[in-house]
Parts: structure tokens; sequence; C-alpha cells
């Protein structure tokens, strides 16, 4: 959590420079919070007649939110939505959002969406909520994409936070495909491991495809022979490392905001 402090100053305290004002108690700023400051921010980045790449997770989930809103009070106008996933779809629609497909629109003005690590290259991991793949062809289509993420997302490298990066796979013989993944990991301590739901099912995406989670101990190295190594092993459809295509992060942490540009 984060601590905001706000300033009171009476009238005759104002007089007296001298002094310092008295602060109120600290405002606490929920994980929550904070990542609804990063998407509004990013929501400024938003001009009328703009074709939007929709993230999908609960931090794009506030950006999504502000641009209905928006558009609700004529602010925007003449926006088209293309969505990341079938969640993200169902919220556009239920706010109004005009929306389309890459087919209609296969180059897009701005994308906004979170991610699940952010290193300080501003190379990404994502689809821990399990919208990878399009979250990935529909970033890959646009002029500018701005992630949003609070300031826990920051790690040293790839996979630093110990959680998962996901692998989405075809379901035919994933265990097969979820063995190669972790071998060819294995000297960074590569766990691979199926997801499931909440009934202990299969993880389905919205694609009808299963999930690894590969969880690492240490740092993979280079991030593009990775990727391609990983996209070589059939059975594999996509990961979720999304190297050099984030041209700005918004970061909101406990000294505010912070915005980070591709050099």
């Amino acid at each position: 959590m984060a601590v905001a402090w706000s300033e009171k100053a009476s009238s005759m305290e104002a007089l007296s420079l001298s002094l310092s004002p008295p602060m109120s108690p600290p405002v606490i700023l929920t994980q929550d919070e904070l990542k609804k400051i990063a998407a509004y921010k990013a929501v400024e980045f938003v001009e009328s007649g703009m074709v939007l790449g929709l993230g999908t997770g609960s931090t794009a989930k506030h950006a999504v939110d502000r641009i209905g809103e928006l558009l609700c009070q004529g602010k925007l106008n003449n926006i088209i939505g293309i969505p990341t996933s079938k969640k993200t779809q169902e919220q556009a629609i239920s706010l109004g959002i005009p929306l389309s497909d890459l087919d209609s629109h296969p180059t897009i003005d701005l994308a906004i969406d979170g991610a699940d690590e952010v290193d300080p290259h501003l190379n990404l991991v994502k689809g821990r909520g399990g919208s990878l793949l399009r979250e990935k062809m529909v970033e890959g289509a646009c002029k500018k994409f701005v992630c949003i993420v609070d300031e826990s997302k920051l790690v040293k490298y790839l996979g630093g936070s110990g959680l998962a990066l996901p692998i989405e796979v075809v379901p035919f013989c994933w265990n097969f495909t979820a063995n190669k993944l972790q071998n060819l990991f294995r000297d960074s301590g590569c766990v691979a491991k199926l997801r499931n739901d909440c009934k202990g099912e299969p993880f389905l995406t919205d694609n009808g495809n299963y999930i690894v989670d590969l969880y690492l101990k240490e740092d993979i190295g280079d991030l593009q022979v990775a990727s391609d190594s990983i996209l070589r092993i059939a059975g594999v459809v996509e990961h979720g490392m999304f190297l050099d295509m984030a041209t700005t992060v918004i970061v909101a942490g406990e000294l505010g905001i912070t915005i980070k540009n591709k050099q």
C-alpha cells in the first residue's frame, strides 16, 4: 500500500510561512486505487476518433470504465474499441462503447492494458488473467501501447516475481508440451504447471486452449532467444512475454505517478 499526504492550513497559518502546516492523517491507498490512478492517467492519451485496443484485467477494467464514462459525458466521441477478451467485450458493450475487430481495423491508434511484470527495459509479462494471445494480437497492431501498473509489478527481470510466466498451449498432449517447456529452462529452476480453474478442471482460454504456467527461480537470460525457443516447440500457441512492445508504462506508487517512455 502507499500513503498519500494531504495538507490543510487555516487562514492564520497561511500568513506564517515560517511555520509548517499541520498534516492531516495519512490517506491509505489500496492496490486497486493505485491501479485506478494509473488507468485514469492512461486514458488522458485517448482522443476522439481513435481506434482503441481495450485491455483485460483488473487494471485495464478501470481504463475501459473511464472511456465509457467520457463517452457518456460527450467528452469523447467516434471511438471504436477492439477488445482483447470476451470479458472486456461484455464490459465495453455494457458501457456503450462501439466495438469492432482486427479484420476491420488492422491498425490501432492506441492500446491500454495492464501487466503482471515490467522489467527495467519495459518488457512485460502478461497473461495471468488468461488473455495473452488476443492481447498480443491487438497490442502488436497498435501505433502506441500504454501499459498501466502499480509499483508492485516492477521486477529486475522477467519471471523475477516468482509468479507465473504463462504459455498458451493446445490441449492435445499438453503434458508433453509442458515437459518440453520445463526442460527448456531447467537451468533456471523452471517448474511447469497446468493452470486449473476454480473447479479443478483445466483453465480454458477464450480460444479453447490450455495455459501452462512456468515458475522460474532464476533469470532465463536473453529474452528474444527464450521467446524463439518457446515458439519453436510444437504445441505452443503463444507465450506471455511482451518484448519491446510497450511504448509507455505508467506506474502508480507511493510517490505518485511515474511515466516511463520507450527510448
